[in-house]
């Protein structure tokens, strides 16, 4: 089995820990703030698919945090022993790693020369005895480049360089510009490997901190959370995948409605994961809803996601129309409606509420404010019912017409419908948010 482990953002961890136990069948599944570490035999093309992750690494080792001493030739020794180590173990890690490349450029080969075959198809019609020998001799140069990679990949393999980040008691002694020159100078001298800041080969990253000393080699050039299929970019494509994975998972056959869609990043996402559900999106800004058109023909997807143009405040659907809503929630923007959305909020939550049928799931992205804000809106039914009560009450001591029309303003709007299932906080970078999932009950107002 391999040893991997993968970066994830701030609140991501547990999300990545249960997506590669079941995508990948992982065992050995520990998690530390920002990373994952798990054990697999999952193929690379597998490996590849997993969406809540940054980075995918094969670990060369996890220890205990080392200490540097002041003195550079005793800290060159430390290094040598605790972060490099014993090279038989690189040297494993080496013929994985070479491995898993040969793999992965066999698999681009084969696109390729899969693309090729087609467009040849369709520029002329070949017999079929010609057309096996254009097979034959596909596979042969095929087979030529998976041994040229091979070689190749022993022949230049030395070429490294090392990417060093460190934080806590270590960093406040040591900058990670001289770690990372310390601890190539220890692996040239330990492996023979030579140095290359330019174009390396190979990338070593090196994590140091109050608890771990990591040491590990990138998979891939591109990280994970890049999507191909995003030309245009949103909301980060782990939190939008996040959003999607916290709905439960009997959405398929039904309609999933992003009432706030921007570029499509959620709809994307979700539409990855659920196959046969039909996707709505809708954005009062045509500049926005032009590049959700454009991700969505780059995914492949234009039978299955409409876009439409039209206010999260007016949604032109029926009552119980939608399955699922999914919504990232903008922060600190103006809204359609010339306010705040402080103040929209309590309406976008009514009008998400109104389509959203009954068992139906409703999915936010929010910031702490207006997640904060969420306990003034969301009731229970018998807080609801409480509140209609002394409304109630309140006809019945006859106020002024002055006074009653200063009421029903300031008077706040409560849904008792929505039940809370989970909140889940996760970092947008420079800020953090909340996830909220709710599901619609049936209420005495629905009843009747």
């Amino acid at each position: 089995m391999r040893q991997l482990y993968c970066t994830a953002g701030a609140g991501m961890e547990e999300l990545l820990a249960e997506e590669v136990r079941q995508k990948l069948c992982a065992s050995q599944v520990e998690q530390i703030p920002g990373r994952v570490f798990f054990s697999t035999n999952a193929e690379l093309q597998t490996l590849t698919q997993l969406k809540s992750a940054e980075r995918l690494f094969l670990l060369l080792h996890k220890t205990e945090p080392i200490a540097l001493p002041n003195n550079p030739g005793k800290a060159a020794t430390v290094i040598k022993q605790k972060v490099v180590g014993d090279p038989d173990i690189w040297k494993q890690t080496l013929l994985s790693w070479t491995a898993l490349q040969e793999e992965l450029d066999c698999r681009r080969h084969q696109g390729h020369k899969r693309k090729r075959e087609e467009d040849e198809e369709e520029e002329e019609s070949v017999t079929e005895a010609d057309g096996s020998t254009q097979t034959v001799s596909s596979s042969i140069h095929l087979d030529e480049r998976q041994k040229d990679v091979g070689t190749d990949s022993h022949q230049h393999i030395t070429s490294f360089r090392v990417s060093c980040r460190c934080s806590g008691v270590i960093a406040r002694s040591n900058n990670s510009q001289r770690l990372s020159r310390i601890i190539g100078m220890a692996i040239k001298e330990q492996l023979g490997w030579k140095v290359d800041l330019r174009e390396p080969v190979l990338e070593v990253n090196v994590y140091l901190s109050d608890d771990h000393c990591i040491v590990g080699i990138p998979l891939l050039k591109h990280p994970l959370a890049s999507r191909s299929y995003m030309k245009h970019n949103g909301l980060r494509s782990t939190i939008a995948w996040a959003m999607t994975s916290l709905c439960p998972r009997q959405l398929n056959n039904c309609v999933i409605l992003d009432p706030m869609c921007g570029v499509g990043a959620v709809l994307l996402e979700a539409a990855q994961e659920y196959s046969n559900a039909v996707f709505l999106g809708m954005d009062t800004d045509g500049s926005q809803l032009q590049k959700a058109a454009e991700n969505v023909k780059a995914s492949g997807m234009e039978g299955r996601v409409q876009l439409l143009q039209s206010s999260a405040l007016e949604i032109p659907l029926a009552d119980g129309a939608v399955d699922a809503v999914l919504c990232d929630v903008p922060f600190g923007r103006k809204f359609s409606c010339s306010s705040d959305m402080t103040t929209a909020l309590p309406l976008l939550l009514k009008e998400m509420e109104r389509v959203l049928r009954v068992g139906g799931h409703l999915v936010l992205l929010l910031s702490l404010q207006l997640s904060a804000q969420l306990k003034k809106i969301i009731c229970t039914p018998e807080q609801e019912q409480h509140s209609k009560s002394l409304d109630t009450k309140s006809v019945h001591t006859e106020p002024s017409n002055a006074h009653k029309e200063s009421t029903e303003t300031h008077k706040p709007l409560l849904i008792s419908s929505l039940q809370s299932q989970k909140k889940h906080r996760v970092s947008l970078g420079s800020t953090d948010a909340f996830i909220h999932t709710y599901t619609k009950i049936q209420t005495q107002t629905h009843s009747h």
